[in-house]
């Protein structure tokens, strides 16, 4: 396949964002030149330990090239590109994702506890948008070559707001940025939240909350 001068161009901005957030990590320095992760140590430290040898699939990982269809009642789906995936990003304090949005597609409200994120749009129109500490919304739709920040921890969305596919690519200065969804977060936890503290945080009775968990429960 040919590659033209957007694709180049996105490229290219995609790895400024990459290498700016890179700068700005929000995980610890690394004090070595590499530090591969062992993802079966069973050793517990902030990270992974590191692999005494290392090759050049420790840094690569194919799996954002081809875009994914989203299959569930959300029409969203996010591959991420992190050090699960890329063991060669362990220390690093970066990563990156996909998210790939059939029409009207959803990507829930969630946060990053550990990362603030950059969304670059590759096709599609997307409404993003996050929650401040005081409760204000900040969104805006964005087009195709177009950019959204997230600041670390606050609850953030992306919705495709047009009947078409869309995509995105997003960036992480985290190489383990976690994503909890805030809805499965309250209504899925094993063990359970109590019913009561549901009902009354958010004013509906014992059965809606019932009816809420029955609806997020894990599928067998």
């Amino acid at each position: 396949m040919e590659i033209g001068p957007r694709m180049v161009a996105i490229v290219v901005i995609v790895m400024s964002f990459a290498i700016f957030l890179g700068i700005v990590s929000a995980d610890p320095d690394m004090l070595q030149d590499v530090c591969v992760a062992d993802l079966a140590s069973k050793v517990k430290v902030n990270g992974f330990p590191c692999k005494e040898t290392f090759n050049e699939m420790d840094f690569f990982w194919d799996g954002l090239a081809k875009p994914e269809f989203p299959n569930n009642t959300l029409g969203s789906l996010v591959t991420r590109a992190n050090v699960e995936k890329v063991p060669g990003l362990n220390t690093l304090g970066l990563s990156l994702a996909r998210g790939d949005f059939a029409p009207y597609g959803l990507i829930a409200p969630h946060t990053h506890p550990r990362a603030s994120e950059m969304v670059f749009v590759l096709y599609g129109e997307i409404y993003a948008g996050f929650i401040t500490t005081a409760n204000i919304l900040v969104a805006k739709t964005i087009k195709a070559g177009e950019i959204f920040v997230f600041p670390r921890g606050l609850v953030h969305f992306q919705m495709n707001v047009k009947n078409t596919s869309a995509a995105a690519i997003a960036v992480f200065n985290s190489q383990l940025a976690g994503a909890p969804n805030v809805a499965t977060a309250l209504f899925a936890a094993k063990p359970t939240v109590p019913n009561d503290v549901l009902a009354k945080a958010f004013q509906i009775d014992a059965k809606e909350v019932e009816m809420i968990k029955a609806r997020l429960a894990p599928k067998s």
